[in-house]
């Protein structure tokens, strides 16, 4: 090859470049192990990351070679590929052309968030009873973010937007690696200790599985299962969700999604009370007429137009039924007090004092027997005889 680099002769970037593919492309066919990074089908070809603990690879592979598998790759699982090298001039770019793949299990990232996972919720840190409703009209929102980061811009545009008095109070952290870990739960405690904070929003745009996985981190976790104030998450990650999406108060699919669920849309509040009131009016006004209405046809009634002719209708059958009660009453009483006459009449018939008063007497001893023959009797007893007006002394002979 006469254009081959020397130690004297300088080559343009399109020569070292076309020599550089012409080596790479040389090389042969081998087996390269590693965990799946990224995984971004595109068409009919599937782009994707590979790493390592030290280092990591842009691989692609056609779609119809994993076609058929029954549960697709993502992010996290640990394979083999077989394959070669290639370099794009144009781009100065190398990728790892993949002929095949087969799946040796997952990696050891989810491994590990597995393990914690499972560790996690035999504690119940993920059960609902444990999650804390959202206050309806917050004070102030706790929001932990990166730097002018488009999370950040989206959860204050969009809160700003439904509610423009809405307060932040904004502590700015790494969202991913080893600084996300220590820094988040720093400023989730620091967030939870002010009391002027309602809830706290964790917000990230996305990203790749590595870059999400400090949000699985046992430290920010735990972290946010500790805290008093309500924790949104907003991680926007929808394939594989960060075990903080398990352990917040609210999971939010994305930044956006986060501030529209905790502000509330008081433009849209205030249009549903006008509407609450109309309604409220619209029922009152038609409760009156239909009583108005009510009233109008009562008193159209003969009886609410005339009172006085509806008594006087009764007047007539009311004296009829008073004179008919009055007779009867006199009538029971003259018949009682004849029968009581009578009564009378047959008891003095009856009664001794009227034999007495018909001259007999009532003849007794001085036991105060009653003496009814001679045998009775003998000569010298002291004897008392009733008549009819009083009581004789006699002595018998």
């Amino acid at each position: 090859m006469t254009d081959a680099p020397d130690d004297i002769t300088p080559l343009s970037v399109s020569v070292a470049s076309r020599v550089a593919r012409e080596k790479i492309s040389g090389w042969k066919s081998f087996w390269l192990e590693g965990e799946i990074a990224e995984w971004k089908p595109w068409k009919d070809i599937v782009f994707f990351t590979m790493k390592d603990a030290t280092a990591q690879l842009q691989c692609k592979i056609e779609g119809a070679l994993v076609a058929s598998e029954t549960e697709p790759y993502k992010a996290g699982d640990k394979v083999r590929l077989y394959g070669r090298f290639d370099f794009w001039p144009k781009n100065g770019e190398m990728k790892f052309l993949a002929e095949a793949i087969r799946r040796e299990g997952l990696g050891d990232f989810l491994v590990k968030i597995e393990e914690l996972r499972v560790q996690l919720q035999s504690e119940g840190l993920f059960d609902d009873s444990r999650k804390v409703p959202l206050p309806k009209f917050p004070r102030c929102i706790g929001l932990i973010t990166s730097k002018d980061s488009d999370a950040e811009k989206d959860v204050l545009v969009n809160a700003r937007n439904r509610w423009a008095d809405v307060q932040f109070r904004t502590i700015h952290t790494a969202v991913s690696g080893a600084a996300a870990v220590a820094q988040i739960p720093a400023a989730i405690a620091e967030l939870d200790a002010d009391p002027t904070v309602d809830v706290i929003i964790i917000a990230r745009g996305g990203g790749a599985f590595l870059e999400l996985v400090a949000f699985s981190d046992e430290q920010i976790v735990r972290a946010a299962a500790a805290s008093v104030t309500p924790i949104v998450s907003a991680i926007g990650h929808e394939n594989d969700r960060p075990l903080l999406d398990e352990v917040a108060d609210l999971r939010a699919s994305t930044p956006t999604d986060a501030a529209k669920r905790v502000v509330p849309d008081v433009a849209a509040d205030l249009a549903e009370i006008d509407q609450l009131r109309a309604r409220g009016r619209q029922v009152t006004v038609t409760l009156i007429t239909h009583q108005v209405d009510r009233i109008r046809q009562l008193a159209s009634r003969p009886v609410m137009a005339s009172p006085l002719a509806y008594l006087e209708r009764h007047e007539n059958d009311l004296v009829n039924l008073s004179y008919r009660g009055s007779t009867l009453v006199t009538a029971q009483v003259q018949q009682t007090a004849d029968r009581l006459h009578g009564l009378r009449g047959a008891l003095r018939t009856l009664s001794p004092q009227n034999t007495l008063d018909r001259g007999y007497a009532i003849v007794r001893d001085a036991d105060g027997r009653v003496v009814n023959t001679t045998a009775g009797v003998t000569s010298g007893d002291v004897l008392s005889l009733r008549v009819a007006d009083g009581d004789i002394n006699a002595t018998a002979n």
